[in-house]
């Protein structure tokens, strides 16, 4: 049994995946580094995105905050 592929969808997902690496080695010869720094460099900013966004969200918690608020009151 073959799978038939959407016509219409091929081009489309062709043509994405070339300008996203038409559009990372640009940015590579824009910021004059390699591209393979380009991807690490990239992944360790998501990296450090995301710790402190799961720090952040941690403090907000509403146990937290509601004892916080009781805390101030006292």
């Amino acid at each position: 049994m073959s799978r038939q592929r959407n016509l219409e969808t091929l081009p489309f997902t062709a043509a994405s995946q070339w300008l996203a690496g038409l559009a990372t080695s640009l940015l590579a010869r824009s910021l004059n580094m390699p591209e393979p720094l380009l991807y690490v460099t990239g992944s360790l900013v998501f990296a450090q995105v995301y710790a402190i966004e799961t720090r952040a969200a941690r403090s907000l918690r509403p146990a937290r905050l509601r004892r916080q608020l009781l805390a101030w009151f006292r």
